[in-house]
């Protein structure tokens, strides 16, 4: 059993790292982290006290976020939830750009836990 975690260069993603961490340690689980930032995770940057296992992308030339997520979600039986940082997007938003925390929501093969920033947090 493990928590995986999507985490990105923005607040969502700083808080999705966190929130996984704390969901890992109650579980008494080990932590998958994708990373969907450009830039590889360093140990440092990881969380410690914790069994991680992290998957770097390589670049924009890497597959569609939402793709590579789901990808090693299929890959790893282990995994039991995922936790994804989400923001609110505005109608025009939702209209015109289509969002990947969605795509994953609606594609995921485990239960994903969403959590996102208190608006007063801005």
């Amino acid at each position: 059993m493990s928590v995986a975690v999507a985490v990105t260069d923005s607040p969502e993603g700083r808080l999705a790292l966190e929130s996984a961490v704390a969901e890992a340690q109650k579980l008494g689980t080990g932590l998958l982290l994708i990373n969907l930032t450009l830039h590889d995770f360093a140990e440092a940057e990881a969380p410690s006290g914790l069994e991680v296992t992290v998957i770097n992308r390589s670049g924009r030339g890497d597959r569609d976020p939402a793709t590579a997520v789901i990808d090693e979600l299929n890959e790893r039986s282990e995994v039991d939830r995922l936790v994804l940082g989400v923001r609110a997007r505005s109608r025009v938003g939702k209209l015109i750009l289509g969002s990947v925390a969605q795509r994953i929501i609606l594609r995921s093969p485990v239960p994903v836990l969403t959590v996102r920033r208190d608006a007063t947090r801005r």
